[in-house]
């Protein structure tokens, strides 16, 4: 078995954890590479106890046969490396450095045992969907998709813009806010959900579309199938508006015709046996738990 081992930033506090993971590599025979940047971190921090090699990018996954991707960090890092994973159709387990960690679900705590029930097939892949972003400008490179969530949102003032939207060519909606969210089924635990947003679970073939800080209060958000395309047209007091997938943002200018859709593959998420998504949000919203005392 061969695995990446991906991370965005190295902090010192999580030296024993990372640690952890490449013991449990080594005492597993599974053969490791490390993304190079995050590699570079490591060097003097951790020891390496089995055979290690650099992984330089996206087509790398041509060259090696990877089995899996393991993702060091908070949800944001997991975010980051679906940029690196792209649709090579590596599986990516998620261990937990940040805080929340509704992607990256796995604690600290059970490192070992999770890299264990990897190499003996304790799991299930989960099919996540994405969104893809479409503009009269090229944006965001060979990257323009996302796990989460699109957002439209102000910049240089600090009054509200409008954005017209339409579905399927349809006029929906002129939301007169500070933004507004696209959010996959994934993305719906995150920016939209605290912008009052529904929670709605993998595979349920969903777009919300949540607007931030609405100046009409009887707008709220909106589910819809996510075989639909929305278009944007944006007017605001300022020159600039941030255009942004996951958290990778770009400037865009009232010229810029702005298009979203169902991204034409999706990210595949290990799921262990014992880490169920209902667990996890009940764990992480801390559902069914009385805390008044």
């Amino acid at each position: 078995m061969q695995v990446v081992v991906y991370g965005n930033q190295y902090k010192s506090k999580d030296q024993p954890y990372i640690q952890a993971v490449f013991n449990a590599l080594w005492q597993e025979g599974i053969t490791a590479f490390v993304y190079t940047p995050y590699l570079e971190e490591l060097d003097g921090q951790v020891d390496f106890p089995g055979p290690y090699a650099p992984f330089d990018g996206y087509a790398d996954f041509r060259a090696h046969r990877i089995d899996f991707v393991i993702v060091l960090g908070g949800d944001g890092t997991m975010l980051h490396a679906v940029t690196l994973v792209r649709d090579s159709g590596a599986p990516m387990l998620g261990i937990n450095l940040g805080r929340m960690g509704f992607l990256n679900n796995i604690e600290k705590i059970f490192i070992a045992e999770s890299i264990t029930k990897l190499r003996r097939g304790q799991y299930t892949i989960g099919e996540r969907s994405m969104i893809y972003l479409e503009s009269s400008h090229r944006l965001f490179g060979e990257t323009p998709f996302a796990l989460n969530d699109f957002t439209l949102l102000k910049r240089d003032t600090s009054s509200m813009i409008t954005i017209h939207t339409y579905l399927n060519g349809d006029y929906l909606n002129s939301y007169w806010a500070d933004g507004i969210v696209v959010a996959t089924p994934t993305g719906s635990t995150g920016y939209s959900l605290s912008c009052g947003g529904p929670i709605i679970f993998p595979g349920s073939g969903n777009f919300v579309i949540t607007p931030v800080a609405p100046h009409n209060l009887n707008v709220r958000p909106v589910v819809i199938s996510d075989e639909s395309v929305l278009s944007f047209e944006i007017e605001g007091r300022g020159d600039n508006f941030i255009c942004s997938l996951d958290s990778r943002f770009e400037l865009i200018t009232a010229a810029h015709q702005i298009a979203v859709r169902r991204n034409d593959f999706n990210i595949r998420l290990v799921q262990l046996l014992d880490v169920t998504f209902l667990k996890t949000i009940r764990e992480k919203l801390a559902w069914g738990k009385d805390i008044r005392n």
